[in-house]
């Protein structure tokens, strides 16, 4: 068996999943993995905020055309920052098991207790906390919360989010819980944010393994390892962004989990930015059916005027974007 080119980025998190991906694939007789790593526009404008510099595709399109290229064999990735409709050729051939999907609340070092419930986290961080995030999901979902809230754009790998924390840069960031428990953060979550309160990115908490259409052996390779729930929660929670024709930089939340029968249900949200109109829905059936069901929610979603909510959150985005180019 020949060695199978592994693209991914270089922070802790994506070597984190490489890696894994890595030892899967061999630990299950695959074939040896060579780790390559390639830089992103992402990685090269840590300072700016996602929403004006392109969302966050910007962290797969380098490895993506390398994957193109066959400058690499597949491609390892956070599935939420894949974009909802992949470039031609290429095709999402597995999943990992899935980790914790929600939101976390973390709060500097120095704080007391952890709060328990969303009441007391409103009461602990008062009525205008700085809170930093650069999702604009987030932000939107929040802001029902702590209307008050400074949300400030926060980059740069795990370690230097948590030192600006620390330092008192922020009352509070918020961060997928998924990459704390991963890098061994898990003690530093104060809280879960529950979906009711804060819907989270589709695939969020799932590694994805994306290959070149008709590359057989590839595929075989990653079909040793693939998760069925994981797959099936990724598919309807993509199958969300893509009939409301959202990016990645967009205010929708989707999350597919496992029903104690053997179905899925997945619910969909989308806010606008200013958090005061917001519009829900949900679908269950069989696993199966996932593209159905995630495509159902999209369409109830639209019904309900999430079109009008995204057109203006684009509109938002482009003049951002727009007004960071043109400051001096």
């Amino acid at each position: 068996m020949h060695t199978l080119r592994l693209g991914t980025r270089g922070s802790q998190l994506a070597l984190w999943q490489a890696n894994t991906v890595k030892r899967r694939i061999e630990d299950a007789g695959g074939p040896p993995c060579e780790i390559v790593v390639i830089k992103t526009s992402g990685d090269r404008l840590q300072d700016a905020p996602l929403s004006e510099v392109g969302g966050k595709r910007l962290f797969v399109k380098e490895i993506e055309d390398a994957l193109l290229r066959k400058d690499v064999d597949f491609a390892v990735h956070s599935s939420k920052d894949m974009p909802a409709v992949l470039p031609d050729g290429l095709v999402i051939a597995g999943v990992l098991p899935r980790e914790e999907p929600l939101d976390a609340i973390v709060l500097p070092a120095s704080s007391a207790h952890a709060p328990t419930t969303i009441t007391e986290l409103v009461a602990r961080l008062g009525e205008s906390p700085s809170i930093g995030t650069s999702s604009v999901r987030r932000i939107a979902q929040l802001t029902r919360l702590f209307p008050g809230a400074r949300f400030a754009p926060i980059r740069g790998n795990l370690d230097t989010r948590l030192r600006k924390l620390d330092e008192g840069q922020h009352d509070a960031i918020v961060l997928a819980a998924a990459g704390l428990r991963r890098l061994g953060f898990a003690s530093r979550i104060s809280m879960t944010i529950p979906a009711e309160a804060c819907v989270p990115a589709p695939g969020q908490g799932i590694v994805a393994i994306e290959i070149r259409e008709g590359d057989e052996q590839t595929r075989r390779a990653v079909a040793r390892i693939e998760d069925q729930a994981a797959a099936a929660a990724l598919t309807a929670e993509r199958a969300v962004v893509e009939r409301l024709g959202g990016g990645c930089q967009t205010p929708i939340g989707a999350l597919a989990t496992a029903a104690a029968d053997g179905q899925i249900e997945i619910v969909g949200a989308v806010v606008s930015l200013d958090g005061s109109r917001a519009v829900r829905a949900h679908a269950r059936g069989p696993r199966e059916d996932a593209l159905a069901l995630g495509t159902s929610v999209g369409e109830q979603l639209l019904a309900q005027g999430a079109g009008d909510i995204l057109a203006e959150a684009q509109q938002s985005s482009v003049a951002s974007r727009q007004s960071s180019v043109e400051q001096p």
